[in-house]
């Protein structure tokens, strides 16, 4: 298939097998649970009766004291004893297949394309690292609330867009399912168009 360059007449071929699947939303979903799942941290943690140190010896004999009959210093009822439900450190990752990640990015590019959210340039260079260059670069391509990916992190692109609402910029090789379903255009250059679909092929 071809991909028109915005506001040229030129075309970029691609590979049918990358950019004209059908949409698996199941598949798209689990990708983004997924990502972000993995994601979480899950390093909370409490020590339970057993964590707590000490507490070896019976404090006092079961009978003949007149208190209630104590087993532990540790237990969850004292002071200093350990957390009745403590909670552990837990790992949320769910697995995911190689080729079930790429046939759900090749699923989710191809929606993008078929939805004209993804708009493909020539690249997107920047004469300076001025906040107003991008703005001006944004607005020639219409959009306001985009994902922009490049072949290489390009420094002075960064630094023109960190600033402004709703854009964001990445490498095309640390791409992510959730980056580009979280905006409502993706604007991607020549160059990293071409990784991408090594990267997915």
């Amino acid at each position: 298939m071809d991909i028109t360059i915005h506001n040229s007449k030129k075309k970029v071929t691609v590979s049918d097998a990358t950019f004209d699947v059908s949409f698996n939303e199941p598949l798209v979903h689990q990708l983004v649970v997924s990502y972000m799942s993995a994601a979480r941290a899950g390093t909370v943690a409490q020590k339970n009766r057993a964590s707590v140190s000490g507490g070896g010896a019976k404090p006092w004999r079961q009978k003949g004291t007149g208190r209630a009959r104590a087993g532990t210093i540790r237990s969850p009822i004292w002071r200093s004893g350990g957390v009745t439900f403590a909670a552990s450190p837990r790992d949320y990752t769910k697995k995911l297949n190689k080729k079930m990640y790429r046939v759900g990015m090749r699923s989710l590019i191809s929606e993008l394309i078929r939805q004209q959210r993804l708009i493909l340039i020539e690249e997107l260079g920047v004469a300076e690292a001025k906040t107003k260059v991008m703005i001006a670069k944004l607005e020639e391509l219409g959009v306001s609330n985009a994902l922009i990916l490049t072949d290489g992190l390009d420094s002075a692109v960064y630094l023109a867009a960190r600033n402004i609402p709703h854009i964001q910029v990445m490498d095309i090789a640390v791409v992510d399912p959730l980056s580009l379903v979280r905006q409502e255009h993706v604007v991607i250059d020549k160059a990293a168009l071409k990784k991408l679909e090594e990267r997915l092929s």
